[in-house]
């Protein structure tokens, strides 16, 4: 993960990942038992954030209960949680920071504001002048990597041991789908808008939804989904399978779950997993 300079316990229950400059170390998660680390005390609290020149807001929190439940926010809510360089980072580190701490017991990943994810930040990722660099950083796999960047944000929720439950409303579309196609379960509301978005653009959804969706559904409707890239609702997405169930207060209830599921055996979590 990234090098940080270290800062105070402070007292609000909040570990912050945001925005991180130039200089990105491309960590990722490697085998469950080489990552676990001592649990961690959860009756200490600490902050930390990653700096940007463009922001110093964080682009994701990490909220540890005391129950072993970690909630990751998304905190981008004027942009709709939308994927810019510093928010696929962000996710990055949290994926890979939670999948170290031995104290968690169960994820829950949502977005703040009015939307899950919208996707990708396309002005933002091709402005002139970070377009290259961005594209490099965003598709770099170094030797022995099982996925570059753009597919981390995706994958490494799969590699965190605990159960990763994603409470997705409002949009969950192109990228920000295939965020929540990387947690073990998906809690939407009846009216979120799902979409696989990439094939308007000449693309194809490679950051996870090409291995993980045909694992959810029967091939014809993984293909159908990714070659139409039609947008359709949480109603739709539980009779297709790709949602675990609806609730009108998605992170009420993931949050529930996962709670429950805290109080059984990590081990067994794990192994399930």
């Amino acid at each position: 993960v990234d090098a940080l300079p270290s800062r105070p316990l402070a007292p609000d229950q909040q570990h912050r990942i945001g925005p991180t400059t130039r200089g990105v170390h491309h960590a990722r998660a490697k085998d469950t038992h080489m990552l676990r680390r001592p649990a961690r005390d959860l009756t200490r609290t600490f902050t930390r954030t990653f700096a940007s020149s463009s922001s110093s807001a964080p682009r994701v929190s990490i909220e540890r209960a005391a129950d072993g439940v970690a909630t990751v926010t998304l905190g981008r809510p004027e942009k709709l949680n939308s994927l810019d360089i510093d928010m696929f980072r962000a996710i990055r580190s949290a994926a890979v920071e939670l999948a170290e701490d031995k104290g968690v017991r169960a994820v829950v990943v949502h977005g703040s504001g009015r939307a899950f994810c919208a996707g990708l930040d396309v002005k933002s990722i091709n402005h002139p002048l970070h377009a290259r660099a961005n594209g490099r950083e965003l598709l770099d796999r170094p030797d022995g990597a099982i996925s570059n960047l753009a597919q981390d944000v995706c994958y490494l929720w799969r590699r965190v041991p605990a159960p990763v439950i994603a409470a997705t409303h409002g949009v969950c579309l192109g990228g920000g789908f295939q965020i929540a196609l990387g947690a073990d379960m998906r809690i939407a509301t009846p009216g979120c808008k799902f979409s696989l978005m990439e094939a308007k653009w000449g693309i194809i959804p490679d950051m996870g939804a090409t291995v993980v969706l045909p694992e959810l559904v029967p091939k014809d409707v993984a293909t159908e989904l990714i070659m139409t890239g039609r947008i359709f609702d949480g109603e739709e997405a539980l009779r297709l399978g790709l949602v675990t169930r609806l609730a009108e207060e998605p992170l009420a209830e993931a949050r529930r779950l996962a709670s429950e599921i805290a109080a059984r055996s990590p081990d067994s979590t794990a192994a399930v997993k």
